[in-house]
């Protein structure tokens, strides 16, 4: 079928709105870090404040080879300014404390009464937030609508829609455990990635080369885009992570000053490694399956399940990477700092194998569109 050209429009047209609104959505984010209502008040500070130190020696009692878990309560310094004490909206509750591994505390206030109580910064950013993901998800359905196909069969359609994937995860993320103070950092990037996305590798509405015109798109592709919209903001959380990890590190040996403006009033360093974790839990089963239709679609495309092709050696070593920071995760010589590192080297060969494998080496799999 042709191309409807005025969907196509119509799609573009979305996109830059999206565009537009995820950027209002970032820099309400940085108001609140700026102009937000104050956090708490002092004498509920110091009892939260109690609690993360309590909380982060239990942790490394029980896990001493977590780097940097003692370094946020013996510090000072690293204990979330993010909300007031328990069941002020601001942070999910008991933020400092250690639990289980992977394991995450429950928010002590609802979710939309917790908005409501945060200020009007938050209230507004995960609004913008909201509307963007809204007119993000009309774009990507609408490129379907135009190509009459799944809206993702080459490199501009692909950032296109895992951006979409990531935006509605971290919405989820954000309202579930209430972790504002980290929109500033996701939104952020996804807005980097989508204007990289519009203004180097645009592809026109068009249709799709031959080895692609398969209901193993819509499976194995499909599968593909969830799993990198997740490890995106898995890698974000990451590089949040290691900077807080580094910040505690450097004030524990006198090399910087206690009090960081931005790192008090992020969820403690034990959350977001929890968050990270969990994140990339949920989104590795997905791209397991992804890589399995992958070999499946091979098979009927070229005659084998696997070829030793770039591209499919890539997606194999990005799940090497993962189940690496997995492992390392459960194991306690490998959590913390090191941990992450292996996670963000996984995201960098998945980066690595879309943006430079599929573009520029030759193989079964060089059909991205981009000079399309």
């Amino acid at each position: 079928m042709p191309v409807n050209v005025a969907l196509g429009h119509l799609s573009n047209a979305f996109m830059i709105a999206t565009l537009i609104i995820y950027s209002l959505s970032v820099f309400a984010f940085a108001g609140d870090f700026a102009f937000g209502r104050p956090r708490r008040a002092a004498a509920v500070r110091g009892q939260q404040e109690a609690r993360d130190r309590e909380a982060a020696l239990a942790t490394v009692g029980a896990a001493p080879g977590i780097p940097g878990t003692s370094g946020s309560a013996a510090a000072g310094t690293a204990a979330p300014e993010a909300s007031g004490g328990p069941g002020d909206p601001g942070v999910p509750a008991a933020s400092g404390g250690g639990g289980a591994a992977g394991s995450m505390p429950e928010p002590a206030v609802p979710a939309f009464r917790a908005i409501r109580a945060a200020g009007r910064w938050v209230i507004a950013a995960v609004l913008l937030s909201s509307l963007g993901a809204a007119a993000h998800t009309t774009t990507v359905i609408t490129r379907g609508l135009a190509v009459h196909r799944a809206p993702w069969g080459n490199m501009y359609e692909f950032v296109t829609a895992l951006t979409c994937v990531a935006v509605l995860f971290f919405l989820y993320v954000l309202i579930r455990y209430q972790v504002w103070t980290l929109g500033v950092f996701v939104m952020g990037s996804i807005v980097v990635a989508l204007g990289l996305a519009e203004t180097l590798i645009y592809t026109a509405p068009g249709d799709l080369v031959p080895a692609l015109q398969s209901y193993w798109l819509d499976i194995h592709v499909t599968a593909m885009t969830l799993a990198t919209g997740i490890f995106f903001v898995a890698a974000v959380l990451g590089a949040v992570y290691l900077w807080t990890d580094r910040y505690t590190r450097r004030v524990a040996a006198g090399q910087a000053t206690p009090g960081h403006g931005i790192i008090r009033r992020l969820p403690s360093i034990e959350q977001i490694d929890r968050l990270t974790y969990r994140t990339v839990v949920f989104g590795f089963p997905v791209w397991t399956f992804g890589v399995i239709a992958g070999g499946i679609w091979a098979d009927q495309a070229w005659g084998r399940y696997w070829g030793w092709d770039p591209v499919e050696t890539w997606a194999f070593i990005t799940w090497v990477l993962y189940a690496a920071f997995l492992h390392a995760r459960a194991t306690a010589g490998w959590r913390g700092r090191r941990a992450h590192y292996v996670q963000l080297l996984g995201f960098t060969s998945l980066i690595f194998n879309v943006m430079v494998v599929q573009v520029f080496i030759a193989g079964l799999h060089s059909y991205s569109g981009v000079a399309g």
